[in-house]
C-alpha cells in the first residue's frame, strides 16, 4: 500500500476515534464531571498510558528544540484551542461554534500555501471545498451567536489550523508516538494547574469513570498517534481535511446510541465529506511531496 494511502487510513482511524469525543464526554458529564476535569483526566491518563508504552518499548523522545515545540503546541495550543472552543459554546450555538472549528482545513490550506509554500493544487482545492459543504449540512441548523462566541469559534479553529501546521514542520524528525506523548503531558499539566486553582468536578460512578477512560485511550492515545503518523504521511493541508470524517462519525454514534435522529441533510452532509475524502485518497502528490512522506517514516522509526 502506498505511504499515501496508508496516511489517509491513520487520519481516518483518528477521525472516527476523535468522532467518539462527543458521546464519551456526553456520558461523563452525566456522572457529574466538568470540562475542567474531564480534560485533565483525559490527558493524565493518556500521558500515563503512552508514557508507559514508550519506556517499555525503548522508542526516541523528542529533544532539544522540537521538545520545545511540541511542549507548547500541547500546553499552549490544545489548551487555547479547548478553552476558545468551551466558552464559545456559552455564546453561540454549538452548531455554529462546531462549523466555525471545522474551517480549520481551509486555514490550514490557505495558511500554509501563503507562509509554508505548501501546493495549492486544484484537486486540493476541491476538496476543502467539498469538505466545507459537506460539514455545513450535516451540522445542521441553529446557527445563532453573538460576535463573541462567533470570534472565539474563529479563534478555535485558528489556533488548531497553527497547531496542525507547526506540527507538519516538526513531525518529519519525530516519532509520532513520542510526540504525541509530549503534546499530552504538556496538556495534562496545563489542565492540572486548572484544577488546583478551581474546584473541579470529577466523574462518579463506573459509568462516567469507564466514559473517562474511554476518552484518554480511544479520543486521544488513538485519534492523536493516529492523526500524527497520518500528518507525516500527507502533509498539513491533505490530513485536515481528511480529518472531516470527525463530525459524520459523531453524528452517526449519536444515532446509533443516544437515539438522537439523522436526517437526509445529515447523510448528504456526510456523503459530501466522504467524497472529498475519497477524491484526497486516491488522488496523485507531487513526486517531491512522495519523498517528503517517505522520508519523514524513515527517520521517524514508526511502523
Amino acid at each position: 500500500m502506498s505511504e499515501r494511502r496508508t496516511g489517509a487510513i491513520l487520519v481516518a482511524i483518528s477521525a472516527a476515534a476523535f468522532g467518539g469525543l462527543a458521546i464519551f464526554a456526553r456520558f461523563a458529564y452525566a456522572s457529574g464531571a466538568d470540562v475542567t476535569a474531564v480534560l485533565f483526566l483525559r490527558f493524565a491518563i493518556a500521558a500515563l498510558a503512552m508514557s508507559a508504552y514508550l519506556a517499555l518499548t525503548r522508542r526516541r523522545w523528542p529533544r532539544g528544540r522540537n521538545l520545545a515545540i511540541l511542549a507548547a503546541m500541547g500546553g499552549i495550543g490544545y489548551v487555547g484551542q479547548s478553552f476558545s472552543y468551551f466558552t464559545a459554546l456559552n455564546h453561540a450555538s454549538a452548531g455554529l461554534v462546531a462549523l466555525l472549528l471545522y474551517l480549520y482545513p481551509f486555514l490550514v490550506t490557505i495558511l500554509g500555501a501563503l507562509f509554508l509554500g505548501h501546493r495549492l493544487t486544484a484537486t486540493r482545492v476541491m476538496a476543502v471545498v467539498l469538505a466545507l459543504c459537506g460539514t455545513a449540512l450535516t451540522l445542521g441548523g441553529g446557527m445563532a451567536g453573538q460576535p463573541l462566541g462567533i470570534a472565539l469559534g474563529l479563534g478555535a479553529a485558528l489556533i488548531y489550523s497553527i497547531y496542525i501546521l507547526v506540527g507538519g514542520r516538526v513531525l518529519p524528525d519525530e516519532d509520532p508516538l513520542g510526540a504525541a506523548t509530549v503534546v499530552m503531558i504538556a496538556a495534562a499539566t496545563v489542565f492540572g494547574a486548572l484544577c488546583l486553582a478551581g474546584n473541579p468536578a470529577w466523574p462518579k460512578g463506573g459509568a462516567g469513570w469507564s466514559a473517562v477512560v474511554a476518552i484518554a485511550l480511544v479520543s486521544t492515545v488513538i485519534a492523536m498517534v493516529g492523526f500524527f503518523a497520518g500528518l507525516q504521511r500527507l502533509g498539513a493541508s491533505d490530513a485536515a481535511t481528511l480529518s472531516t470524517l470527525e463530525p459524520v462519525v459523531t453524528i452517526a454514534l449519536a444515532a446509533a446510541f443516544l437515539g438522537e435522529p439523522l436526517s437526509l441533510q445529515q447523510l448528504a452532509g456526510g456523503a459530501l465529506i466522504l467524497a472529498a475524502v475519497v477524491w484526497l485518497a486516491r488522488s496523485n502528490p507531487a513526486a517531491q511531496e512522495i519523498k517528503a512522506a517517505a522520508a519523514a517514516r524513515e527517520t521517524s522509526g514508526y511502523g
